[in-house]
């Protein structure tokens, strides 16, 4: 077994609240999908890419300094110092690094086409989602209406069977149609419950921020703090830690 046991089951109470409207779903989806978010660090990065080609084709200037001092006696001493300028920069590249520019850009360009596609595929999705839970939404509705003309319909004839023009089976049949109805109400719910969590999917807002849930959240930039200041395997500190670790899983 996997997992912890469920516990106590209990239905949720309402479907989460959701906009109204397919457009303010695909504009919220635009603005929280993780997809968009990480292709526009993408375009960020390659637009870093081009900057720094771009600098490559310059000229750089390095200034240093050096000051020395030395005490021979103590009424008798000697200082010393310097500074220089050098510029560096390429005469002749044979056209590398104009290429390496227009590589650049051109990854660049590619990117910015991929934020274009990626708001389409993004949009279309949201939409569909949208209609997929408004389609949930019609079959619930049309399930309750299902169970009242089959409540109705039972009654009726029970009470035609007392009055002995239905048999038993007719009884029994239109009791079993009843049923039905019941466990299509059961799908019926079950797939608007499962649209509205693939619209919030879609939105971005499948988290757990979002739904608010009871349980410890992740932090990937304290998660980036850690991993960046937490000592190395072969330092002291680490192997300490190791030791200790391995101590507790005994």
């Amino acid at each position: 077994a996997i997992g912890a046991p469920a516990g106590e089951l209990a239905e949720p109470t309402s479907t989460p609240k959701l906009p109204d409207t397919v457009e303010a779903v695909k504009s919220a989806a635009v603005r929280n999908h993780p997809d968009m978010q990480r292709i526009q660090h993408e375009i960020k990065q390659a637009e870093l890419n081009v900057a720094r080609a771009k600098a490559s084709m310059g000229t750089s200037i390095k200034l240093s300094g050096s000051m020395s001092y030395t005490d021979q006696e103590a009424d008798n001493f000697s200082s010393q110092s310097s500074v220089s300028v050098s510029a560096s920069g390429p005469i002749y590249s044979g056209g590398r690094l104009s290429s390496l520019v227009r590589q650049a850009m051109a990854r660049r360009d590619a990117q910015r086409s991929g934020l274009h596609i990626t708001r389409n595929r993004i949009e279309q999705q949201a939409g569909s989602a949208f209609a997929l839970m408004e389609m949930a939404r019609a079959g619930r509705k049309a399930s309750e209406e299902q169970i009242r003309a089959a409540r109705v319909a039972f009654e009726g004839v029970r009470e035609e069977a007392t009055l002995g023009s239905r048999t038993t089976l007719d009884v029994l049949n239109a009791e079993q149609e009843l049923l039905d109805a019941k466990a299509g109400l059961i799908s019926a719910v079950t797939d608007e419950y499962l649209a509205a969590y693939r619209v919030l999917a879609e939105m971005g807002k499948l988290t757990v921020d979002s739904l608010n849930l009871p349980v410890q959240k992740f932090d990937p930039t304290e998660y980036f703090n850690l991993v960046e200041t937490a000592p190395s395997s072969g330092s002291a500190q680490g192997k300490a830690l190791d030791r200790v670790l391995k101590a507790l899983s005994k």
